[in-house]
């Protein structure tokens, strides 16, 4: 696609009010492949009034209709869906193949799923003596991260639009030409100026301006806890409702009595995804005494395999950060069994699927989100060992648990203080809410869950 050089704010392309740009760089071969403009604040304030205009039609407007112009969008994604793989794999660096399954796929579904909801959802009910009405919060501020750049915007805009709201959205700065291509989806299927505007820009400009604007109801945030603590902040500061996605540190648990084969290359495939830069991804193998040294050595066999496979890191930063983590690991006593800091390609932001073994819960590399590929396999003495490394960290985002059986996995996955737990490999589920315990955010999304966190309740008593 051609890359806009202003922002889509009521129903159509204007200028930005600033001069700057940002870069868009291709991370495969670190080219620039196109410009965007970086918005200041009075782009987000002409966003904002936009949103706000559009606001009393959109909510008043029947769900059936909301629904039909979401089944509406979902039909441009689809029609538009190479587009949108090769849009994402130019500027995140995502395999090709990668990009038309998940990061264009996903959002398909995703879309499809709030189309239904929109339709079927009851925003009102009898209680007793009173009716209970759901209601639109108003404009919602959306702010999303690079490493799944349409679902994050799908996941967000798709049940605020279902819900009556209207929304600003501040895209990644690295993934820009994706939230474009969005822009132009959402203009294509018809939906009505002013309910869905576009503002790209930098993160403390265009993002901070947005999160503490007076005119935006609800913040929407994914991304690093570090800057979902600072929103949080903000928003409480102003009474305003937030929405937070933030990071993760992840437990594969594998019990004694697991297929050890499935368990542990399903595990490397999870985290391989998408060159390790996802936030849910199982980072932490927890395997018992009994079977560790078969784990490892099953591990590295299988990371060995996507040394070809595997996409760049989004940009310099991040690989720098990677590496800076794989040293760490190596200086903090733990055993490469795979891969390694040193660059496997001389150009684009590589790094090879990594695999340490010997690592302790307390090491950094076993603490904190990495957001590579990267693995940390943890040996445990018994269930309560393992539930201990398990729920040892300040994250509580996803997980996953293998036994013989379900209900073993289950049992122990109850225990677990984690949003989302995959049993012996479960699917992804779009119904399925999403979202973490502790550090890892407050709300859900996907589903009638995330529907609801669009929503405010009004009651009538007769």
């Amino acid at each position: 696609m051609k890359a806009h050089d202003g922002m889509y704010i009521g129903g159509e392309w204007r200028g930005a009010a600033g001069t700057d740009t940002i870069a868009v760089v291709n991370p495969a071969d670190e080219q620039v492949i196109a410009h965007v403009p970086a918005g200041i604040a009075e782009d987000v304030d002409a966003a904002v009034f936009a949103a706000h205009e559009a606001f009393p039609a959109w909510a008043a407007t029947p769900p059936a209709e909301r629904a039909a112009r979401i089944a509406a969008l979902r039909d441009v994604l689809v029609a538009r869906k190479d587009e949108i793989a090769e849009t994402v794999t130019a500027e995140l660096g995502a395999p090709l193949q990668f990009s038309q399954t998940v990061h264009a796929g996903v959002p398909i579904l995703v879309a499809g799923s709030y189309a239904e909801l929109a339709a079927s959802y009851a925003f009102e009910e009898k209680v007793g003596n009173s009716i209970v009405y759901a209601e639109p919060v108003g404009v919602v501020g959306a702010i999303t991260p690079w490493n799944y750049p349409l679902h994050q915007i799908v996941a967000k805009v798709a049940p605020a639009l279902a819900a009556g709201c209207t929304v600003v959205l501040k895209p990644a700065e690295d993934t820009p030409l994706t939230a474009q291509l969005f822009a132009e989806a959402v203009h294509e299927a018809g939906i009505p100026a002013g309910v869905f505007n576009l503002v790209t820009g930098l993160g403390p400009v265009a993002g901070q301006a947005l999160a503490e604007h007076p005119g935006v109801d609800l913040v929407s945030f994914t991304g690093s806890t570090a800057v979902g603590k600072q929103i949080g902040a903000t928003a409480g500061g102003a009474v305003k409702r937030v929405a937070l996605e933030l990071g993760g540190k992840s437990a594969n648990v594998i019990l004694p009595s697991a297929d050890l084969a499935k368990a542990v290359g399903v595990g490397i495939a999870n985290v391989m995804g998408n060159s390790g830069q996802t936030c849910s991804a199982w980072t932490r193998m927890l395997v018992h005494t009994s079977r560790y040294d078969e784990a490892v050595e099953l591990a590295a066999e299988a990371a060995a395999k996507y040394g070809d496979r595997i996409g760049p890191l989004v940009n310099a930063k991040q690989h720098t950060r990677v590496r800076g983590y794989i040293e760490k690991g190596v200086a903090e006593g733990a055993r490469l069994v795979a891969g390694g800091p040193e660059a496997p390609r001389e150009q684009g932001y590589f790094v090879s699927p990594t695999v340490f073994a010997d690592v302790t819960p307390e090491m950094a590399i076993a603490q904190e989100e990495i957001f590579g590929p990267v693995v940390s396999i943890i040996r445990y003495e018994d269930e309560g060992d393992a539930l201990r490394i398990a729920n040892g960290t300040v994250y509580g985002l996803a997980g996953a648990v293998w036994a013989a059986d379900d209900a073993e996995a289950v049992a122990f996955a109850r225990r677990m203080d984690t949003g989302q737990v995959d049993i012996n490999g479960g699917r992804f589920n779009p119904l399925a809410p999403f979202g973490g315990y502790k550090q890892s955010g407050v709300g859900r999304e996907l589903g009638a869950h995330g529907l609801s966190e669009y929503l405010q309740t009004k009651s009538l008593q007769f």
